[in-house]
């Protein structure tokens, strides 16, 4: 008896640790199912909103319940929306345009795939990806998030929809962007790696295809999937990622590497608005490896002399040379190549775009890609939270605590 009242102790002292761990628990250890306080427990919650999911033993089967702890205080749930047309689509789900059924106001919602993440052991990279999010509130040219909450089975990002489309889409139709166009992109995007910077945040995975323009034809930075934190003035990390034309040096080498990879994709997104392909860009992956080692980019003419010189300074292969290792954003402001550039007022977004994308509302999805919103709209995004638990539901179903975020209620409206 002593034995089985010091593991009821032990069991109440540990309710809070992640339902994985709590089921496990319960399997091993059936006799505690019996004792009645447990059983009480498992049936209602005390606190309703600790990142806990209800859970109820029905005729020797553990279910988990609909209850909302799993949108943890937000009280928001799949079925507030009306998902009118998938919009992306990416390795652990997809983005769709939706409406919020009572304000009418549209988002773009993530819809993200629990157990196709931990397959992949991504979880610690969408964790990241939602407390960067949380911090790009004051940030103009950063994807805002206005929820984030969770179902069994699936993970929900509720982000600013922009529908000027992705800067690759606009780069591709016209080739090459005559220079203060690429000029107003590079600086927009600086200082958004600028801020990110502030917050000891490297980005890591700078591309056309993260960078997208919203309707008045601003920079919207998105997809922080692979952002790293943490990382001080000073501080290096070595995670292989990215994507590999705009790999910096160090990191294909596998060394440290610090803030600096930022500014070396920055000066490859640059070079390809301007020249119209990445600057060591090959069809053979290889090469284009030994490219980025090995080879100077190529600088034509025609683009000004401080536009090379700033080229020049962001694709240096020493990272402790390269523009930006000493003074970070700092030091791009003060190139001459943004001499143009009134920097306030950019940051309060008083300078005219020099291409405004033709959008006639914020369902006028002309600038996605039609192989995304020609797919039909699944039914399974308002699928029911209540469900036998099996392994993999069971499993994923605790592997997001703290997930959930929610604006203070007036936000929404």
């Amino acid at each position: 008896m002593k034995t089985g009242k010091r593991s009821f102790i032990a069991f109440i002292k540990e309710r809070k640790m992640g339902l994985n761990d709590f089921i496990q628990r319960l399997v091993s250890s059936p006799h505690i199912c019996q004792h009645a306080e447990v059983n009480n427990f498992m049936k209602i919650d005390e606190h309703p909103n600790e990142d806990i999911e209800q859970a109820i033993l029905r005729d020797g089967q553990l279910y988990l319940t609909s209850r909302t702890s799993l949108a943890e205080e937000t009280q928001i749930k799949p079925s507030d929306f009306d998902y009118l047309k998938i919009i992306g689509k990416g390795s652990f789900g997809k983005v769709l345009l939706a409406r919020h059924k009572e304000t009418t106001n549209y988002y773009a919602v993530k819809v993200l795939q629990k157990k196709i993440i931990m397959k992949k052991k991504e979880q610690r990279h969408i964790m990241a990806e939602r407390s960067v999010l949380m911090k790009n509130i004051k940030h103009p040219f950063l994807v805002g998030l206005h929820y984030s909450f969770q179902t069994t089975d699936k993970l929900y990002f509720v982000l600013d929809y922009v529908n000027g489309g992705e800067l690759f889409y606009h780069l591709q139709r016209e080739r090459i962007f005559l220079e203060p166009r690429a000029r107003f992109y590079a600086a927009e995007i600086a200082s958004a790696l600028g801020y990110l910077h502030a917050l000891h945040i490297v980005y890591r995975d700078l591309k056309p295809e993260n960078i997208l323009l919203d309707s008045s034809g601003h920079i919207v930075l998105t997809d922080f999937g692979l952002c790293k934190e943490g990382l001080e003035d000073n501080s290096t990390t070595s995670t292989f990622c990215g994507t590999p034309e705009y790999l910096a040096p160090e990191v294909l080498q596998k060394q440290a590497y610090d803030r600096t990879v930022d500014w070396w994709c920055l000066g490859s997104v640059l070079y390809e608005m301007l020249y119209g392909l990445p600057p060591f860009y090959s069809r053979n992956t290889a090469e284009m490896y030994h490219n980025i080692l090995h080879k100077a980019p190529v600088l034509k003419p025609n683009v000004s002399n401080s536009g090379r010189e700033l080229l020049e300074g962001l694709l240096q292969k020493d990272r402790t040379k390269r523009l930006g290792s000493k003074d970070d954003f700092l030091e791009l402001q003060h190139h001459s190549f943004f001499s143009p550039i009134n920097w306030d007022d950019l940051m309060a977004r008083k300078i005219t775009p020099p291409f405004i994308p033709s959008v006639s509302g914020p369902t006028d999805l002309r600038h996605f890609d039609t192989e995304f919103t020609h797919l039909p709209v699944s039914g399974s995004l308002l699928n029911s939270d209540s469900l036998a638990v099996t392994n993999s539901v069971r499993e994923a179903a605790g592997a997001f605590p703290g997930f959930s975020y929610g604006p203070p209620v007036d936000h929404l409206m």
